[in-house]
């Protein structure tokens, strides 16, 4: 008897989602992400619908989008949500860095220090203050709605040596993405930065076109990586691989105010799920790592201040040469201070 019910609670939940799309909805919301669905973005999706949906008893109906089917890259993909052709896009900081290019300080390195630290910044007024920024620079067209994580934290992993400190980063060829940014934080570690498109870098690991990256966990077991001769990881996390997720402000205004709500209640019950999932996939990820053999290497404060030391030109870079560049850098560490302030105080009467 008790199976039964539980098989019935169970079918009700699965269907939770689908039932409230069965009446006409007044809003439709059309949401695309580029990866697929063993992703973290798309465990976001997958929450917010459900939530915005029920929440809004079925006035609200969300289509999900993933792959590549509306559109392929960022600079396309954020002007569909300019023009309304798409209504919520994710995007990391290098896909919107070409239209908003202060959203690379997310990738300035050794800023946040743990998960706790970021998901307190990014659930709170830095976000609202890049969101105000993203919307007049695109004539109120592009609304910033809310920052995830997309495959935790980006370390550095080579398949050459283990990397105590920066000076074991010598001469190096270490792939980045084309934008400016990470490539001045390679060379500020001694290193090569070498552009390779994604789809490229298993094999320029086996040719030795390359012989580093900077990535998360999943990412470097999720491409076989190790196959291709990446045997050595540095846990520096020098940054937090946040996802920025966008929304059509035209489509987010045209709602009543109840509904906005709604809304923005779903997005913070996806930035919560983004939280979540690298953090448990990485465990097995990191297992399966060392496993096949890698070399995982975790530095300590000493080692990780020089880290940090050598990353010091790359701030001042980011400010003298990205326009917004020193207002959004004072947000990121005003908010990275309070919510040290805040949580270090709570523990101190937690552990009383």
């Amino acid at each position: 008897m008790l199976s039964k019910i539980v098989k019935s609670l169970l079918l009700v939940a699965l269907l939770a989602g689908s039932t409230f799309t069965a009446y006409a909805a007044e809003y439709t919301i059309r949401a695309t992400a580029n990866s697929n669905e063993n992703d973290e973005d798309y465990d976001g999706l997958v929450v917010f619908k459900n939530t915005v949906e029920s929440a809004s008893n079925g006035a609200i109906a969300v289509e999900l989008f993933i792959g590549t089917q509306l559109c392929s890259k960022g600079a396309e993909c954020l002007q569909g949500v300019a023009d309304g052709s798409i209504d919520i896009y994710i995007s990391t900081s290098g896909g919107a860095s070409g239209i908003f290019p202060y959203v690379q300080v997310l990738d300035l390195p050794y800023l946040m220090s743990s998960d706790r630290i970021a998901e307190h910044v990014l659930a709170g007024d830095f976000t609202r203050t890049m969101r105000k920024m993203a919307l007049e620079d695109s004539d109120n067209s592009i609304r910033l709605m809310t920052i995830g994580n997309t495959g935790g934290w980006r370390n550095f992993a080579n398949t050459k040596r283990r990397i105590t400190q920066p000076s074991d980063m010598k001469g190096l060829k270490i792939r980045t993405v084309v934008a400016d940014l990470p490539q001045e934080l390679v060379k500020a570690m001694g290193a090569s930065p070498t552009p390779i498109p994604w789809p490229e870098l298993f094999t320029s690991f086996q040719t030795g076109v390359v012989e580093g990256s900077k990535n998360g966990i999943t990412d470097i077991m999720g491409m076989k990586f190790p196959d291709a001769g990446l045997k050595f990881v540095t846990l520096d996390g020098h940054a937090y691989m946040g996802a920025l997720w966008w929304m059509n402000n035209q489509k987010f205004t045209s709602m009543p105010e109840n509904l906005r709500r709604v809304v923005v209640d779903g997005f913070a019950a996806l930035q919560q799920a983004t939280f979540a999932s690298p953090k448990r996939k990485s465990i097995s990820a990191y297992e399966s790592f060392v496993k096949e053999g890698g070399d995982l290497y975790v530095p300590s404060p000493a080692e990780k201040a020089k880290f940090k030391a050598a990353a010091e030109p790359v701030y001042k870079w980011f400010k003298n040469n990205i326009k917004g560049g020193n207002k959004i850098f004072n947000a990121l560490t005003s908010n990275v201070a309070k919510a040290e302030k805040d949580i270090n105080a709570g523990a101190a009467m937690d552990i009383k």
